[in-house]
């Protein structure tokens, strides 16, 4: 007895799937599923933006946006970073085929499983050229954030530190 045949997810089959509440995104053929995020994770993703969106009116370097997004680089890639930061040029186009620099993606991670941002989607950014990367474990209540080493430098060599917030006391 055979194996069947695992689906080869693409970009335009991953945007036909039903708006069920699930999250559904593609990485090289992969489809990712998490669940719809819980308030906490929309909280801290609020947060995120708004303070991102602050210091970027101070020092401009490009424009925040959240997700639901869709971020596609190739045909079987379709990706939905929780808070983003893109060239203000492509944003104002208001066109989601045009966002293709992405200067910083950043993830919540929630309970479901976290190998996709960890592992997957930090590949794929690596791969894309996103000079910043930041995973952020709300109830491990820790951060991780990698960046590329030099703007010459290949997507494969990037540094990652993980930093971890005191507990209140």
């Amino acid at each position: 007895m055979g194996m069947a045949a695992l689906t080869y997810y693409t970009a335009d089959m991953v945007r036909a799937l039903p708006d069920d509440g699930h999250r559904y995104e593609t990485v090289h053929g992969e489809l990712l599923v998490t669940p719809a995020p819980g308030l906490e994770h929309q909280y801290v993703v609020l947060e995120l933006a708004a303070r991102l969106r602050d210091y970027l009116r101070i020092h401009p370097g490009g424009q925040v946006l959240i997700s639901p997004a869709d971020i596609s680089w190739a045909p079987d890639v379709l990706v939905q970073p929780d808070v983003f930061d893109t060239a203000i040029a492509e944003a104002r186009t208001f066109d989601w085929k045009q966002i293709k620099t992405l200067l910083l993606a950043i993830e919540v991670l929630s309970p479901s499983p976290s190998r996709y941002d960890r592992f997957t989607k930090r590949r794929l950014y690596q791969e894309y050229g996103v000079p910043w990367y930041w995973t952020m474990d709300i109830h491990g209540r820790a951060g991780e954030i990698w960046k590329r080493r030099s703007p010459r430098s290949s997507g494969s060599s990037w540094c990652g530190t993980r930093g971890e917030r005191p507990s209140r006391s």
